[in-house]
């Protein structure tokens, strides 16, 4: 078999792939590492509705013809609270994985072409910055490989490790593994008390059918509760509502979203929303009824959730959650490191500053220890 081609990298309009959804929903299939936050479905939708997303370009990587490689980069004037130019990946608020859409075999020579893309397009831009990148995934170690090849500086200047659920045991015995027994004595009574004020229901569903009105009571849901409160439900801003109606109707339709809801009286009380991208999920958003949180709705609609862990064709599931969340990291026993990097660019003198610049950085942080995310 004749050794694949390094390919060609161009950086486009992100407007240009609108006309490549058929081979970006291919690339998708074949990607390394799965990342829906990056398949057609939900970056187009991102992309569209959010705003400030005009500067947003697209690292295009092709073979043969044949669409490889997907990454939304920008050029950023600020690097957190520092006026340090960059070249950076671009993630939202809403977007919790930053790996690049990369064909499988594809790794290498994708990374090879970015780095050398950036060499010879840095404009003002001291380093380039990736977020959200699975540590230790086959996207990081082809980085690694393709930065230590070129002798080229890369250094992990952030870390946190969030909820994971992958595990070869059955639904009950996990959660017996995870929770004390008396904690899932409590589980059964407040699943017993809840019972006494009606009609108890899950329901689980990966069709399409009835997406539009699952989409609203679940956003209902959301706003009346803390987040709307804070504003940060996405209900309490136009875009963000748009994203998550447009892009789970494109995953629904594409067979890569599963809807779990807990209901009494048909009302529904959780509500959770997971993306399917074998070999793994993404718990993407999930809601519930504080009127009654003195059942733990979200925690039975969790135990529930479990029973992803039958499925032949997931062999892992990221919670999306913030590191110590309070609830998922007590049932979720297992944790991906999730990092961000940075990598030198350029020619000598802008790999020097960065060198420096760096170093900076990483000093305040505890010896032999990622640093926590800059103010």
């Amino acid at each position: 078999m004749p050794a694949p081609t390094p390919g060609r990298l161009t950086c486009v309009p992100w407007r240009d792939l609108e006309a490549e959804i058929p081979a970006w929903d291919h690339l998708a299939q074949v990607a390394s590492e799965p990342n829906p936050f990056f398949e057609s479905w939900y970056l187009l939708p991102s992309l569209r509705h959010l705003a400030q997303t005009d500067a947003v370009r697209i690292l295009r990587f092709e073979q043969d013809g044949v669409l490889a490689g997907v990454l939304p980069i920008v050029r950023a004037g600020r690097y957190y609270r520092w006026p340090v130019p960059h070249l950076s990946s671009w993630l939202h608020t809403n977007c919790f994985c930053g790996v690049p859409l990369v064909a499988k075999g594809a790794e290498a020579a994708f990374w090879r072409a970015v780095l050398r893309w950036a060499d010879d397009e840095p404009g003002s831009a001291l380093f380039m910055h990736f977020r959200g990148i699975v540590l230790g995934g086959p996207l990081h170690a082809a980085l690694e490989a393709a930065a230590a090849s070129d002798g080229r500086q890369i250094e992990v200047v952030h870390t946190e490790a969030r909820a994971m659920l992958a595990s070869d045991l059955a639904p009950e015995a996990y959660l017996e593994a995870s929770l004390s027994g008396k904690k899932r004595k409590e589980l059964r009574r407040q699943f017993n008390r809840l019972a006494d004020e009606g009609a108890v229901a899950f329901e689980r569903r990966t069709d399409a059918n009835d997406i539009a009105p699952w989409c609203e009571n679940f956003l209902a849901l959301e706003r009346a509760g803390w987040k709307g409160e804070a504003g940060s439900a996405l209900g309490c801003d136009e875009g963000t509502a748009r994203l998550f109606r447009e892009s789970l109707n494109g995953a629904a339709s594409r067979g890569r979203l599963e809807r779990l809801t807990l209901t009494l009286d048909g009302r529904p009380l959780a509500m959770l929303a997971t993306f399917l991208t074998a070999p793994g999920a993404y718990s993407y958003k999930t809601a519930f009824d504080e009127d009654f949180s003195r059942f733990s709705p979200g925690v039975l609609l969790q135990r529930e959730n479990l029973a992803i862990l039958a499925r032949e064709d997931i062999a892992w599931s990221d919670s999306c959650a913030s590191a110590d969340h309070p609830m998922i990291d007590h049932l979720w026993r297992e944790r991906r490191t999730i990092g961000r990097l940075s990598i030198a660019i350029g020619g000598t003198l802008r790999r020097s500053a960065f060198r420096h610049f760096v170093r900076a950085e990483t000093a305040r942080r505890p010896a032999g220890q990622p640093s926590r995310e800059p103010s």
